[in-house]
């Protein structure tokens, strides 16, 4: 069994994101995991994972709950997804198996309680991080104003003329699956970027400030690619959603993506290459000549991060109450495990 890891959810500075839809594109039967606790419905994920043929591979929906939570898997090649309802909607076509039904529980007004605190201190992450972005926006109008544009474009021009043109059109029309390589969660901010670009044979590590065309040139870049007829994986930033990360296209084993703090990388192999916008499409010295302003905005925003990142952990001290009150004994697992395996028999 290969694996396959991203995040379909998020926490950021629009609120929590989902894009489980876009990512079950296709997918004919999907099982939905009902419980309170997401670490019971984790355990079973897991255990049905080891039932698939060693040469399937499996995409693995990482949790913005953290390292110990799963969110679901997809196996395409079955066209089948297993989901927990925590990012299920209510209008998915799907089996829904309710795990209280076979764990014989009782409803419970502390859980009620903790998930009202859970909900109310994850909300109130979000407005920090909602702060934190627009105090990071003032770093844009910096960079902006030193910013040559013609420079930008004639880079991505020549970036994609290099690239793509001996690449002949498909026929098939272009499938896009939104995803996210990391977010904000419990344990602070994560990704899985050296696991994606493991994988990679041609990876190309974007540089830059805040403004200085790192966004666009992907979209630029997606937009041959969708135009081209090739499926994508689409990584958008944990930080603002409406920003690209990442476009990663397997059938070309290729990526382009924003190597900047909080995800800076750079390259280790060959075929691997870094494009320093700043370096090519910025004023010389506008680093040390804003350098003061710079620093400021940079603390200034990053402390809306870290009271974000508090919350969530506050957040998940209320999530343990919950998972607290319920456990899954190895009978009990095997019971939901073989019922789940029936259904998509």
């Amino acid at each position: 069994m290969s694996q396959l890891n991203y995040y379909v959810t998020g926490n950021t500075a629009e609120g929590f994101i989902n894009y489980l839809n876009e990512n079950l594109q296709g997918i004919e039967k999907i099982v939905v995991l009902k419980h309170q606790s997401n670490k019971i419905k984790t355990k079973v994920i897991r255990n049905l994972m080891n039932h698939f043929d060693e040469n399937i591979t499996i995409e693995a929906l990482l949790s913005s709950l953290g390292d110990d939570y799963l969110d679901g898997i997809i196996v395409r090649e079955k066209s089948l997804a297993i989901i927990s309802d925590r990012i299920s909607f209510p209008d998915l076509n799907s089996i829904e198996l309710d795990l209280t039904n076979y764990l014989h529980e009782s409803s419970n007004q502390d859980v009620k309680k903790a998930k009202k605190t859970f909900k109310s201190l994850t909300e109130e992450s979000y407005d920090q991080f909602a702060q934190g972005l627009k105090i990071h926006d003032e770093l844009e109008s910096i960079y902006v104003n030193e910013m040559n544009f013609e420079r930008a474009d004639e880079i991505a021009n020549e970036f994609i003329y290099d690239l793509f043109t001996d690449i002949n059109k498909k026929e098939n029309t272009s499938t896009i699956y939104k995803r996210l390589f990391g977010t904000n969660t419990p344990e602070g901010a994560v990704n899985i970027v050296p696991e994606l670009l493991s994988t990679i044979n041609h990876a190309y590590f974007i540089k830059g400030r805040a403004g200085t065309g790192k966004s666009t040139f992907m979209k630029k870049v997606l937009a041959v690619c969708k135009d081209l007829g090739f499926d994508i994986e689409v990584y958008h930033c944990s930080f603002d959603p409406k920003s690209i990360d990442m476009v990663l296209v397997r059938e070309l084993s290729f990526c382009i993506f924003d190597s900047t703090d909080p995800h800076e990388f750079f390259p280790e192999k060959e075929g691997h290459k870094v494009i320093d916008m700043y370096e090519e499409t910025v004023t010389p010295g506008t680093d040390e000549k804003y350098a003061d302003k710079i620093a400021s905005v940079t603390s200034h925003y990053k402390s809306y991060m870290k009271k974000g990142i508090a919350l969530l952990k506050e957040a998940d001290q209320s999530l343990e109450k919950i998972e607290g009150k319920y456990e899954l004994t190895k009978e009990m697992e095997g019971k939901i495990v073989n019922e789940v395996l029936r259904q998509i028999s």
